[in-house]
């Protein structure tokens, strides 16, 4: 929680205003920022100082380690935060490669669960890493991409947190993330959550001890219609301590989060928080 207030501080006393050009909108903006979080100890890096509806963020983490392709799918496991991109997007509403509501194109989980290749057959980059880690192998290339340049405008949002490198030392798993952009007042606690549940659920089913997750983001910004509910509002609360994450020890394998696992397997315990703050959401 300090790390993340840390980084807003910076952000407003020290950023730089850059046009962006999908949105329309400026954005306060710095380069790099390096978060890491205790998952071994248990420490959730969740939002206290507003409220974080942290199922949302799990719920779409099911749904990349799915491979699913479609808002509709996501709205089954409990989140609508593809539905804008999916169906509001003016650019991917006008792409022939769009293949009608809901349809997210080759993004994200269809990229780390079916990277296609030359021969047209394709890649699980997912289960060759958990196939590798149940075994105690790590051949120094245990990485999840969903970025792949040849394929942007098969999909309908280029991936913002694009890279998942995960390290095995002895018995102790570590994961390493790459962002290229984040919206740090919204979509920073999604990313922080899923970074943290993806090391504690890949060790909970390779038979592992959690350690470390390293969360490395390029351009960290603030909009310009959500700087003044930043400075007004969210920096002026004090954080509450960090809750714990329980998921369902039953949970033992990748074929059990591929087919029964639901938001009921998770659990937040200790969640105190500040009341909620309603940032603007960029398309």
């Amino acid at each position: 929680m300090h790390q993340y207030l840390e980084l807003c501080r910076r952000i407003v006393d020290e950023g730089v205003w850059i046009e962006n050009e999908r949105t329309g909108k400026r954005c306060l903006t710095v380069i790099n920022a390096d978060l890491s979080y205790d998952v071994g100890g248990n420490k959730f890096p969740i939002i206290t100082t507003r409220k974080s509806y942290w199922k949302a963020a799990i719920a779409e983490l099911l749904g990349y380690l799915r491979g699913y392709g479609s808002a509709a799918e996501f709205r089954k496991l409990g989140t609508k935060s593809w539905d804008a991109n999916a169906n509001l997007n003016t650019s991917w509403l006008s792409n022939p490669a769009r293949k009608g509501e809901d349809d997210m194109g080759r993004v994200y989980g269809v990229q780390g669960r079916r990277w296609l290749k030359p021969d047209g057959k394709s890649v699980d980059q997912l289960r060759k890493i958990v196939i590798n880690l149940a075994k105690g192998l790590d051949d120094r290339g245990e990485i999840m991409t969903f970025y792949n340049p040849g394929e942007f405008d098969l999909g309908c949002l280029r991936p913002c947190m694009h890279t998942h490198n995960f390290s095995l030392m002895s018995d102790t798993l570590y994961l390493t993330s790459y962002q290229r952009s984040c919206d740090v007042p919204l979509g920073l606690n999604f990313n922080q959550i899923q970074v943290f549940t993806l090391l504690a659920l890949i060790a909970q089913i390779t038979g592992k001890t959690a350690g470390q997750a390293y969360h490395k983001i390029v351009n960290a910004h603030i909009y310009e219609d959500q700087l003044d509910l930043m400075k007004s509002v969210q920096l002026k609360r004090e954080p509450f301590e960090s809750p714990e994450l329980k998921i369902n020890p039953s949970i033992k394998s990748l074929e059990d989060v591929e087919t029964w696992v639901t938001l009921d397997d998770f659990e937040v315990v200790g969640y105190q928080h500040h009341d909620p703050i309603a940032y603007p959401f960029s398309v």
